[in-house]
């Protein structure tokens, strides 16, 4: 489309065109911002770990030994995530009571 020689009778089309771009520019940002949060992520000691997630350095220890947390190795130090730890904590999550109803109600309207 010729964004120069636009007439009134064309305008509907031009706007739409318009909004395609914004939208598909928009995905390119979002995109973009997702990549750049990741990349930013820098790496936490365990003592930084430790307060995060709640919990004593000796029990962080416990889980890098039975591979149970997300870590990383250099050395003799250990790194961690921020996101990965908060991701990791996310699968833990106990369900509420609606939930468990809510799954029960499923399984047995599936199940008849």
């Amino acid at each position: 489309m010729d964004i120069n020689n636009i007439s009134f009778e064309h305008l509907p089309k031009a706007v739409s065109f318009l909004a395609k771009e914004i939208a598909e520019i928009k995905s390119l940002i979002q995109n973009v911002q997702i990549y750049e949060s990741k990349e930013k992520s820098i790496p936490i000691d365990i003592i930084e770990a430790s307060r995060l997630i709640g919990k004593a350095k000796s029990t962080i220890y416990a889980l890098v030994r039975q591979r149970k947390i997300p870590c990383y190795k250099y050395g003799k130090k250990l790194y961690f995530f921020e996101d990965e730890l908060l991701e990791w904590i996310s699968k833990w999550k106990k369900k509420t009571i609606q939930e468990i109803e809510s799954e029960a109600l499923k399984y047995n309207h599936k199940n008849r």
